[in-house]
């Protein structure tokens, strides 16, 4: 019955609400993140240091990557082709490209609605743009509840399994010791805050996202002659001109926009509660940079290991092949030796770990929208989570799956809902961000430029 709604509700409903939002945005922008790709890196000169209000916009690019590239590159891309053919990478780089625009507006939202928490550091995302941009009070609360039941825990029941059975395969490292070794270290990480997560994920996330790529680049320069060939399959498949198992059109969109959206979360609200804790000029500078960061999360790195898999004989179109993380590890394997999977698993467990803590601060974040709450909730949260770490490293999380699949919908669409109705003020702040560098200056908020009730009074004082 789960996996029935779930599938309904991906065949039917998002993917529909995907493509609206996404296709108006990027129309009424007119290709905004075509125009200004260049722009996006201009948050590479916030540097590795924040301010006293926040982050600085290259430590929240560098937080959000950790939270988009995880398992979903490895083990997600794998799962797509296994299910829905090759031809599934196609569609994720269509939600992919939609998406950059999706993500840029909805993370500028979370900059221009974010609130003060009263501590170091602001506090925002799709629940509080609902309820100061729109005035929604129940959907808010609705939105916060599935946040904090699909990231904080099924999302980090999925790195987690996937995580323990690759070094499982890889060390032949029973997945109960590896689990428990797993979740001392995300203590360390998780009790230090939103400040100690940006200063991991900006040492680990470079090094992680360039030695990724740089392994998958060495194995596609050595099959160059065979590259052409595997990406024909993707574009066949993806129009059903080339039968797969599991493969055929339907399949491939839907596995294709499911693992996309997983991987890069465009559309899904998850971003912005990061976006919103830097200290930036312009809420639209933000946004731009968290675009980038769909780009880096499927276009590049979701490419690299579907070619891979594609280069190797351990996916064969017509037969059954291994699940998940195995298939990408057997596929390594072939091109590097015995110790290409070690080295696949490595990188996984680099992904899991600050994807997981990610998610942590993103159901901490659902937790602090409610004023009225109790002192300890937060740190029962962490301890919670903690718990259920170790509990998923020796489970069977074929339920978790569908459970976090069925979540992560139901949590798109408010925000997708959301995002169609603030279109406008989204339009507004592009034309002014524009507007201030057509003059050669570098774009600053103005407050007057929206009604001032709109507004909190500590977020662009």
């Amino acid at each position: 019955m789960l996996a029935t709604v779930t599938d309904w509700l991906w065949s039917y409903v998002l993917i529909v609400a995907l493509l609206a939002v996404g296709i108006r945005l990027t129309v009424a922008a007119r290709f905004v993140q075509v125009r200004l790709f260049r722009e996006m890196f201009r948050g590479f000169s916030g540097g590795f240091s924040g301010t006293e209000k926040g982050l600085s916009s290259f430590q929240a690019l560098v937080v959000s990557v950790a939270g988009r590239v995880g398992g979903g590159n490895i083990a997600g891309v794998a799962v797509a082709i296994t299910l829905g053919g090759p031809g599934a990478l196609f569609w994720m780089w269509l939600i992919a490209l939609i998406g950059m625009a999706t993500s840029l507006f909805e993370c500028a939202l979370a900059q221009l609605y974010k609130q003060s928490d009263g501590s170091e550091t602001f506090r925002g995302g799709p629940a509080y743009f609902m309820r100061q941009g729109l005035g929604w009070t129940t959907m808010p609360v609705i939105y916060s509840a599935l946040l904090l039941v699909t990231i904080g825990f099924g999302f980090n029941a999925v790195q987690t399994y996937s995580v323990t059975n690759s070094i499982e395969s890889a060390f032949d490292i029973p997945t109960w010791q590896s689990g428990v070794v797993l979740t001392a270290v995300m203590a360390v990480i998780l009790f230090g805050g939103i400040r100690r997560l940006a200063a991991v994920s900006q040492v680990i996330v470079p090094v992680m996202v360039v030695g990724y790529f740089a392994l998958a680049i060495s194995i596609l320069i050595a099959n160059i002659g065979e590259v052409p060939a595997a990406l024909a399959m993707i574009f066949k498949s993806a129009f059903g001109l080339e039968q797969v198992v599991g493969g055929g059109v339907a399949a491939a969109i839907m596995q294709g926009a499911r693992r996309g959206l997983f991987s890069n979360e465009a559309g899904l609200g998850t971003i912005p509660n990061v976006a919103a804790t830097a200290d930036v000029e312009h809420p639209i500078a933000q946004g731009l940079v968290q675009s980038l960061s769909v780009f880096i999360d499927t276009i590049i790195l979701c490419t690299c290991t579907a070619l891979i898999i594609l280069l190797s004989s351990a996916y064969q179109p017509d037969a059954a092949n291994p699940q998940g993380v195995v298939l990408t590890q057997l596929a390594v394997a072939e091109q590097l030796g015995g110790w290409g999977e070690s080295l696949v698993s490595i990188f996984l467990v680099l992904f899991a770990t600050t994807t997981i803590a990610y998610n942590c601060y993103l159901g901490e974040n659902s937790i602090a929208y409610f004023a009225k709450r109790p002192a300890w909730a937060i740190p029962a949260f962490r301890i919670s989570v903690l718990m259920m770490i170790a509990w998923a490293s020796v489970q069977d999380l074929g339920t978790v799956f569908s459970f976090s699949d069925l979540t992560m919908a139901l949590l798109a669409l408010t925000n997708l809902l959301a995002l169609w109705y603030l279109a406008p003020i989204g339009m507004k702040l592009l034309k002014d961000f524009e507007a201030q560098l057509r003059s050669g200056g570098t774009p600053v908020f103005k407050r007057d430029l929206l009604p001032e009730e709109k507004l909190d009074e500590g977020s662009w004082s």
